[in-house]
């Protein structure tokens, strides 16, 4: 998903389990009180959300939201990654995983109080996949038979997507795919009542309150650039929450956010560049780098995710792949995370983060610092010194601190002659420009939807795909990406990946900048809070301490 995030990770063909609340962290902090307790309202900063409706979930601050209030088949452990059952009970696939077969929980209810179905989970699917929606997540079912059907309006189903019973999904794919148990553990794949959608008032209203069948549900609608408002569904089929809501406070910018969380007024913030060394100082670290205790509050573990520059690939100028390659090497990475990140985050040399089974160190040649390598590049191009090229102009969401890095972009792309102007805009503004196509460079952070490769190569450079910003189009890579989804065998079908972002690489279609890592301060009133390498809350399991 886009953001504004090291665990390996087994795949396996087939997931058992028993009952399960959300999460189960078992951190056990000691506090010193009589343990957890019911009771209180947690205040979580995030920026104006793009959707909160699973229909198009497709970004960090919303995504929050709707983790809180769904649940989909499956889930991810908040500290080791590791999959786990969630309103599926049990789920196999079959000997070359062309068919998946999911057992849901019987009594699982949605917070309108009907019980969850497996019609639910096809109505759901369906309704990101129809075209009259617009979503751009629909690419995580593009594996599934009928998608290619739907997304061309001559289908109104999914046909590969079949209800057995009340309480049996089954989903016959287009073909083999070995890491299709991760897919469905996407937030946005989660089911959704027909009947909350039945009149476009009811849409309508959706869009701004959605019910779900998480262990949160929504107390009113989402009040635009103020916050969301959530409280404890207490007819949720696994362990009730403790706390009895959640605050998602709307700020414009961190700045704010921070200096509210200093003021008392917040329990859950990320921190301003420049501030990590003050607040480790003044706050403590956490010791696994995922979970606030008091006294050990500031969160710096590794994330899976990365944060790069997009080269608009159709641009007059971008188009040139030895162009891009020069400005990526322009880019001195090293002095991005000592003088932005105080040494918090670490040089990308790939789009696959670590933590990612298959990471491989230095993947992309052209991912390093090497200006005179880069002005060599930018003469091989047709522009000596960076004459005769036009100023670039380089985009970014502003108030959430990228204008340093932007800055410092700004001044190495000049030091090899190239001008760049730099154009701050509001996320949900930008991210309508990146799918417009109205950008030269770029900016983003991907975060893993699910802990797999092919969550960083099929979104971003699949031709087809709704989050490939940067336009890159190659059918032989297209091809080894779906030749690499039937690969049933799991260090095989690893193989094929690494040498897969080893080819895009070459292209350069985007910049890999540096490999995210949490920078974000509890305070020290909650307990058993853990913010996972996916960069998601989980509120279900955290509890408030009574002082």
């Amino acid at each position: 998903m886009a953001v504004a995030l090291a665990l390996v990770m087994v795949v396996a063909v087939a997931g058992l389990g028993g009952c399960k609340a959300k999460t189960d962290t078992g951190t056990g902090t000691d506090t010193g009180s009589s343990g957890p307790t019911k009771g209180g309202t947690l205040s979580f900063y995030i920026n104006e959300p793009a959707f909160i409706d699973p229909v198009n979930a497709q970004e960090s601050e919303g995504m929050q939201v709707v983790n809180a209030i769904f649940d989909s088949l499956v889930d991810f452990d908040p500290v080791t990654s590791e999959i786990m059952p969630s309103a599926a009970e049990s789920w196999e696939g079959n000997a070359d995983a062309s068919v998946w077969t999911f057992k849901l929980r019987k009594g699982a209810k949605f917070h309108n109080g009907r019980e969850v179905k497996a019609q639910d989970f096809k109505y759901a699917w369906e309704r990101i996949c129809n075209p009259e929606n617009k979503s751009e997540i629909s690419y995580h079912l593009a594996a599934v038979k009928g998608f290619d059907e739907m997304a061309a309006g001559t289908a109104k189903e999914l046909s590969g997507v079949k209800v057995v019973d009340d309480y049996t999904l089954e989903v016959t794919l287009a073909y083999p795919f070995g890491d299709f148990e991760y897919v469905v553990g996407h937030p946005a794949l989660a089911p959704v009542p027909a009947e909350e959608l039945d009149t476009p008032d009811k849409v309508k209203a959706f869009l701004d309150k959605p019910i779900g069948n998480g262990p949160f549900m929504m107390s009113e609608p989402w009040a635009h650039n103020q916050g969301i408002k959530v409280v404890r569904f207490d007819d949720y089929y696994g362990d009730a929450a403790l706390l009895d809501s959640v605050d998602f406070k709307i700020f414009k910018d961190e700045e704010t956010a921070f200096l509210e969380f200093k003021a008392g007024n917040l329990d859950f913030t990320s921190i301003p560049g420049g501030q990590i060394d003050a607040s480790i100082q003044e706050y403590g670290e956490s010791t696994d780098g995922y979970t606030v205790e008091s006294g050990k509050q500031v969160l710096t573990g590794s994330e899976l995710s990365t944060y790069y520059v997009i080269f608009n690939n159709k641009d007059a100028a971008l188009k040139n792949a030895d162009v891009r390659r020069a400005l990526s090497m322009a880019i001195n990475r090293e002095v991005i995370v000592t003088s932005v990140y105080e040494g918090t985050r670490s040089p990308a040399t790939g789009i696959v983060p670590k933590g990612i089974v298959g990471y491989q160190d230095g993947a992309w040649p052209y991912a390093k610092y090497d200006k005179e390598a880069a002005a060599a590049l930018l003469e091989k191009a047709g522009f000596p010194g960076g004459k005769g090229l036009p100023e670039i102009t380089l985009s970014f969401n502003s108030g959430s601190g990228h204008e340093p890095v932007m800055q410092l972009i700004q001044s190495d792309l000049k030091a090899i002659g190239v001008n760049a102007k730099l154009d701050g805009q509001e996320w949900a503004q930008y991210l309508d420009k990146l799918d417009a196509g109205e950008f030269q460079m770029g900016r983003l952070g991907w975060l893993a939807d699910y802990p797999i490769m092919d969550n960083f190569l099929y979104p971003l450079f699949y031709s087809k795909s709704a989050d490939n910003h940067s336009f890159y189009a190659d059918p032989a890579v297209d091809t080894a990406i779906l030749d690499a989804r039937k690969v049933t065998d799991p260090a095989a079908r690893v193989e094929a990946y690494r040498t897969i972002e080893k080819t895009i690489g070459e292209a350069a279609p985007v910049a890999p900048i540096v490999g995210y890592k949490h920078q974000r301060v509890g305070s020290d009133r909650i307990r058993d809070f853990v913010f996972s390498p996916m960069s998601l809350a989980a509120l279900d399991k955290a509890w408030i301490e009574s002082k």
